[in-house]
């Protein structure tokens, strides 16, 4: 008879040895996704995750004849923006944005005037930066490792680094020197672009960048808790080993190597200086494993260095943010589009109070009818209140004294020999 070993635990009391080794390996292996939580940075996410749905469902409406959709087709779109319930509720919390009316027994959407308004100066500013987008288009093609990249690939992450939809034909045609559009297959999804120019010019990094402005030898800053002593020792480290450009070749770097990891960590961080909001999502960048040499378990990777990334999992969606782009939950350089997405945001959180405004006395007026809500009787004044009323209109009031602001400066008055 085989003789079960019990294990003490402090949350589940005792456990048998094999349910213990089984919990030891769940907790272990969610614990690779564990950080700890900044409140402001986790407040930054939160803040976006809105005005994403929003901003998608604003380049839906546009792309529909006369800028008008029915909140059927948008319904049918709901799922692809990761929403759940009617999208009718949702469009009128955000009163200010989208307009919504009632004709031939179907609901229509459009937009505001405030809101086509942002929208033209958003399409003036995307005019105007062009020629930064085509600077961020080359960069990135020349950190890949055959300077090129699908096309499919790259249109996860365009809104990430400012580009139009329609950038193949609004950027890459005007810069023929620079890129090229190929397609060796035939198939739509072989499409790639390719560099057909060095520029090293570009071929600065941020960091390298930053380093050269302060003086110094180029280093990743790090953003830690003074008493997170051992993160501390391991950034220290890693960071006295010289700084490999991401715009390099990968000749004579081994995977594994501390050179490698130290590239990698330089590629990252380039990526999301490039972008607007200077984070992404994990799972989109694994699509560039091939092109940049990114490692297979990159959210783990990241996880090993925390006072340059920031990873979360909020809303299940694994993001890292660059932690020295932030000042609490503000992005310290903001891009000129980010500013008009600023403004949309405001636009966007006055419609959302307006409507829960107009919701709660909605709510009110509807217990008052059902008498759910009694008015409060008037309390009946004492002979002491009318005594103490006639006094005031007196002038008995005591000079003031049992005023607060009149108190204060009674009091000053008496203990302040400075005082006047």
């Amino acid at each position: 008879m085989a003789t079960q070993i019990y294990v003490k635990s402090q949350r589940n009391g005792y456990l048998s040895l094999w349910d213990a080794v089984f919990s030891l390996r769940i907790r272990r292996r969610f614990s690779l996704w564990s950080m700890k939580k900044d409140p402001d940075l986790e407040a930054a996410l939160h803040r976006n995750r809105r005005w994403i749905v929003n901003n998608q469902i604003k380049n839906i409406v546009m792309r529909c004849p006369n800028q008008v959709a029915s909140v059927k087709y948008l319904q049918k779109k709901f799922k692809t923006l990761d929403l759940q319930g009617k999208a009718l509720n949702w469009l009128k919390k955000y009163p200010c944005c989208f307009v919504v009316y009632l004709e031939n027994d179907e609901y229509y959407c459009g937009l505001t005037k405030r809101m086509m308004f942002l929208t033209e100066e958003e399409e003036s500013v995307k005019d105007m930066q062009e020629p930064i987008y085509a600077e961020r288009l080359t960069k990135l093609l020349m950190m890949s490792r055959d300077q090129r990249m699908n096309v499919m690939k790259l249109n996860e992450l365009r809104r990430n680094f400012g580009f139009p939809d329609d950038y193949l034909l609004r950027i890459v045609p005007k810069y023929p020197q620079i890129f090229r559009v190929v397609n060796h297959t035939g198939r739509r999804s072989s499409m790639e672009i390719e560099l057909t120019a060095w520029n090293p010019d570009l071929a600065v990094s941020a960091i390298e960048r930053m380093a050269k402005k302060d003086g110094r030898e180029p280093g990743f800053p790090c953003s830690l808790p003074p008493t997170w002593v051992k993160s501390w020792e391991r950034f220290e480290d890693f960071n006295s080993a010289p700084y490999i450009s991401p715009y390099l070749g990968l000749d004579g770097l081994v995977d594994g190597s501390k050179e490698m990891d130290k590239r990698t960590v330089g590629v990252v961080h380039e990526l999301l200086s490039l972008t607007l909001w200077k984070k992404a999502s994990i799972f989109k960048l694994g699509h560039f494993r091939r092109e940049l040499c990114l490692p297979e378990k990159l959210n783990v990777f990241l996880l090993k260095h925390p006072g340059i990334f920031y990873v979360s999992n909020r809303y299940q969606i694994y993001t890292v943010l660059l932690k020295e782009a932030y000042n609490g939950s503000e992005l310290i350089e903001k891009d000129p589009l980010v500013v008009v997405k600023e403004k949309f945001g405001e636009l966007m959180q006055e419609g959302l109070h307006e409507y829960n405004r107009r919701h709660y006395l909605l709510n009110l007026e509807k217990k008052r009818n059902r008498g759910m809500i009694t008015p409060k009787p008037e309390k009946r004044r004492s002979q002491s209140d009318e005594t103490s009323s006639e006094q005031d209109k007196e002038g008995g009031d005591l000079g003031g004294i049992f005023d607060p602001e009149e108190r204060k400066r009674f009091y000053k008055v008496l203990f302040d020999d400075n005082a006047p």
